[in-house]
């Protein structure tokens, strides 16, 4: 058998799916562009250096990957986690207490790293529930309902 017959054959061989080789890109997006929005992005991907179309992937996937930059987010993310932290390890404490053992100092490492897990989520949960939640009116600010 020669080269081009050895080729042939392991190219018709039946493989794993290219989907499940981590990292080999098989899907694609398409957009549509004016002239001008495309001699703009070309542009750009050019005074950066790199292909458009590896621009064009690193933007998109930069852009997936943000975080929010809410500051009310943050905040009300640090407070959940802050008041998580508090009363599981007054309960830990107390369970401890009660059952004559001391609170392992990896006990509380574990409790903090739940709480960063769980922060932001927390809180845009919390956030979506306190928008989505009529405002009463009490009669006295005038106030209606939403």
């Amino acid at each position: 058998m020669n080269s081009f017959q050895t080729t042939t054959a392991q190219a018709n061989k039946p493989s794993t799916s290219d989907e499940s080789k981590p990292g080999f890109r098989t899907k694609t997006i398409s957009t549509r562009l004016t002239p001008d929005e495309l001699a703009e992005v070309e542009s750009a991907a050019e005074r950066a250096g790199k292909p458009l179309s590896e621009w064009l992937r690193q933007m998109a996937m930069a852009a997936s990957r943000r975080r929010s930059a809410d500051p009310v987010e943050l905040v009300l993310a640090e407070v959940w986690a802050v008041r998580y932290s508090l009363l599981t390890l007054f309960h830990a404490g107390a369970q401890a207490t009660a059952e004559g053992k001391p609170l392992l100092p990896n006990s509380v490492l574990t409790i903090r790293d739940r709480a960063d897990a769980r922060k932001l989520e927390q809180a845009r949960r919390m956030l979506a529930d306190f928008v989505s939640r009529p405002v009463k009116d009490h009669g006295n600010d005038g106030g209606e309902e939403r």
